[in-house]
């Protein structure tokens, strides 16, 4: 717990801190980079340039000292939880908490200026501290769990086979280069992959899972990421698709992630759009063989016939299950798509019917999932039972009722 002085001082300033955070967290990662180019090797530079990271990073400071200070406020656990799981996936070691406390308050320091009194800079640093004294608790606990040392997260997998699966779309199968086994994994988590680029810059990429468990390989399936607006396009999932072969070695970080199928009976509803469907697919997998009778709902929406990824896979685990519907929209509907009965245009969830005790899973853009779960509250499904997954950094976590 806060220190009841601290306590009084976070309350007072949180609100500046709160409007000049992502100018705060801007500053921050410049400087610690300046310092510390090796952790250019770990940090998604994607999400650095177009500011996701720093604005996700600004979003949680300010929510986990809310809950501090505020007996009302959301919980942190679960944003806390899913931002253990991303670190473990790459590799984030204890000791770099320390360089980060030291670059982050000075940040803070640097745009308030003369307004952070010793007192203040004093609660901050102790709110930081709670908080990287947690997420290393939590991720000591998650690498022991995996039997990984953060000190060498990687493992070497080889391509074992490559599947063009759409359009900008592909499935690399990887297999333990050391011939050891898979580690366990749920459906739903994903994996770190980290690769040599050709400018000699090393760069880690998060991807779902794309099947259920299996003893030997694991797969995952790639959407080649396109600039937009004059942005470039990705340099991880471009270097996947363009340089990588079967034989090629890549880096695999453990699996991890928090949005998992659970245990149960009662219905499911999985929502996805474009590669979003990576998650749903492991799903599938894991249920036909595991609960071929469970209800399951599945609506994807995609672009057309052409863009829609995994279609054989998913249809294959589809054909076991006993009490499945499947609901499809593409923007465009070509005869391909009119021989899938896809709908045309986007994706209407008042054509699917949603038992209220539905547990649902969501993954693709995150207006897309926004406007879901909007429509699902408003059909009487709990808040409480609907659960997403987001590529890239979580912009929704502590706050998913804002629109």
């Amino acid at each position: 717990m806060l220190s009841a002085e601290s306590t009084a001082v976070v309350e007072a300033t949180a609100a500046v801190v709160a409007q000049h955070a992502v100018e705060i967290t801007s500053r921050f990662y410049p400087a610690m980079f300046e310092a510390h180019p090796e952790l250019l090797r770990v940090f998604n530079q994607g999400n650095q340039a177009n500011g996701d990271q720093r604005r996700a990073l600004a979003a949680s400071v300010v929510a986990y000292a809310t809950q501090l200070i505020d007996p009302d406020a959301p919980s942190f656990a679960p944003v806390m939880e899913r931002i253990a799981h991303k670190h473990v996936s790459l590799g984030i070691r204890p000791e770099q908490y320390t360089i980060v406390g030291r670059y982050l308050m000075g940040a803070i320091g640097e745009v308030l200026g003369d307004a952070v009194t010793p007192e203040i800079a004093a609660a901050w640093d102790e709110v930081y501290w709670l908080f990287a004294t947690q997420l290393i608790a939590q991720e000591a606990h998650l690498y022991t769990r995996a039997g990984v040392d953060p000190a060498h997260p990687w493992r070497p997998y080889v391509v074992a086979e490559r599947i063009e699966e759409a359009t900008d779309i592909v499935t690399l199968v990887l297999r333990p280069a050391d011939e050891g086994p898979v580690p366990a994994h749920q459906p739903g988590q994903y994996v770190s992959v980290a690769v040599d680029l050709p400018d000699g810059s090393r760069q880690p990429r998060q991807y779902t899972v794309s099947s259920g468990p299996r003893p030997d390989t694991l797969q995952i399936t790639v959407r080649r990421q396109r600039g937009t607006d004059g942005a470039p396009d990705g340099l991880v999932s471009s270097f996947l698709h363009d340089a990588v072969r079967p034989g090629h070695v890549l880096d695999v970080g453990t699996p991890s992630g928090d949005v998992v199928l659970e245990d149960g009976t009662e219905p499911l509803l999985l929502i996805s759009a474009g590669v979003g469907i990576t998650p749903v697919a492991a799903i599938l997998d894991e249920l036909s063989e595991r609960q071929p009778g469970r209800p399951v709902t599945v609506a994807h929406a995609d672009r057309s016939a052409a863009h829609h990824p995994l279609y054989s896979a998913v249809t294959s685990a589809a054909s076991a299950l006993e009490r499945l519907t499947v609901h499809t929209w593409y923007e465009q509907v070509d005869e391909r798509g009119a021989g899938r009965a896809a709908h045309e245009g986007l994706m209407d969830l008042r054509q699917v019917c949603v038992p209220t005790d539905a547990k649902v899973f969501m993954c693709g853009p995150l207006p897309f999932m926004r406007d879901a779960r909007a429509a699902l509250i408003r059909r009487g499904v709990p808040s409480t039972n609907i659960r997403y997954e987001v590529f890239g950094p979580d912009l929704w976590a502590g706050a998913p009722d804002a629109a």
